[in-house]
């Protein structure tokens, strides 16, 4: 048996116990990307709570056209760097561990600031609409195609998001490679109609990914541990399957961990979802069956099956999302067999802020 609240070793990360906090979108920095007091506090909560890793939201990673959301953070400058310190040590000194997430978010753009054209593998918009908790946009924009100097800048804007990140002081990174933003689209067969050597075929497909995690790895060296987020579906098309099917998914995770990724985080409806055109594994099977690479899990994960998945999958870290946002302190009530609520997603309305989740909390408790 594998306790859910033992510590573990992950790669480079000394983790108390098997709980990851989720990445969330909560458009709560700044207007010009500076993560804020009120991130801190959201950020520590969580750590208090007793999540042994903290992974942050979706973060972006250059000035030109990386950004997705109004008040998303970024990692690209001093004063950006500055805010990350400031929750990386409040996180560190409520006893939790805590990486970034590098997000470039292609044609799943709802705000940028320093652009207004979206950029992605191919003139494609994304299938239905922009997400009404994020903005108030109400249809994608068409996307241009990314040429290779755009692929380039792209490339350089993780490397150096990454350095940034080493210096910020968290203790990993993951790349944000699922979901519909660029890394996957460039994975897609719906998004990427390119005729050169970045679409068709999946070896080609895979390219950016690769180049990616090639480029970081350089960045921050071999001592630092470096994953990526990886999905089928997008936020806007949970359905969405890879043509090469399980076979497909082991050859994306064989190339990342190649590249010089340490783990992967794979995220699903439910993370025993059997969702390959060809083959009878989830994608978190496929990924616990590739050897020399960690995993991280989400896909539903709660208070009812937690210990049935650690014991699943026991090297595996168990990322948390719907039961954290509405249960901050989860790892601790569970340890304490206290009663854990369900998420009302009207602490998220109308826009997925901290400010409206607290201003939600502070209204209920009355």
């Amino acid at each position: 048996m594998s306790d859910v609240m033992q510590s573990i070793k992950f790669n480079t990360i000394e983790v108390p116990n098997r709980f990851a906090l989720a990445p969330m979108t909560r458009t709560s920095a700044e207007p010009d990307g500076t993560p804020n007091a009120l991130m801190a506090d959201h950020y520590e909560r969580y750590a208090r709570g007793g999540f042994g890793l903290v992974i942050t939201e979706g973060t972006y990673t250059d000035g030109k056209a990386s950004q997705g959301y109004a008040n998303q953070p970024g990692i690209i400058n001093e004063a950006q760097i500055d805010g990350w310190k400031t929750i990386v040590e409040r996180v560190h000194a409520a006893g939790s561990k805590i990486i970034v997430q590098l997000m470039h978010a292609g044609a799943q753009f709802q705000a940028n600031r320093f652009t207004d054209q979206p950029q992605a593998p191919s003139e494609v918009t994304p299938k239905g609409a922009p997400l009404g908790f994020y903005g108030d946009q109400t249809e994608w924009q068409t996307p241009s195609a990314m040429t290779r100097t755009d692929i380039q800048a792209a490339v350089e804007g993780f490397a150096h998001s990454a350095a940034n990140a080493k210096a910020a002081g968290f203790d990993g990174i993951e790349i944000h490679g699922a979901n519909g933003y660029l890394l996957n689209q460039f994975l897609s067969t719906y998004f990427n109609q390119r005729d050169d050597e970045y679409g068709g075929s999946l070896e080609n497909r895979l390219r950016l990914v690769v180049e990616v995690v090639r480029a970081i790895r350089e960045a921050v060296g071999e001592d630092f541990t470096v994953g990526i987020r990886l999905s089928q579906g997008t936020v806007t098309d949970p359905d969405h399957q890879l043509p090469e099917g399980e076979a497909g998914f082991r050859q994306i995770v064989e190339a990342v961990r190649d590249a010089g990724a340490d783990f992967v985080h794979t995220t699903d409806g439910d993370v025993n979802r059997k969702h390959f055109v060809e083959g009878d594994e989830s994608l978190a099977g496929v990924a616990a069956s590739v050897e020399g690479i960690g995993l991280i899990l989400n896909g539903n994960i709660d208070e009812t099956n937690c210990q049935d998945v650690a014991n699943q999958f026991p090297d595996a870290l168990l990322a948390v999302g719907k039961k954290a946002l509405a249960n901050p302190d989860f790892v601790q009530r569970l340890k304490d067999g206290k009663e854990i609520a369900d998420i009302d997603f009207a602490m998220l309305q109308p826009k997925a802020t901290i400010s409206n989740e607290l201003a939600w909390r502070e209204q209920n408790a009355a």
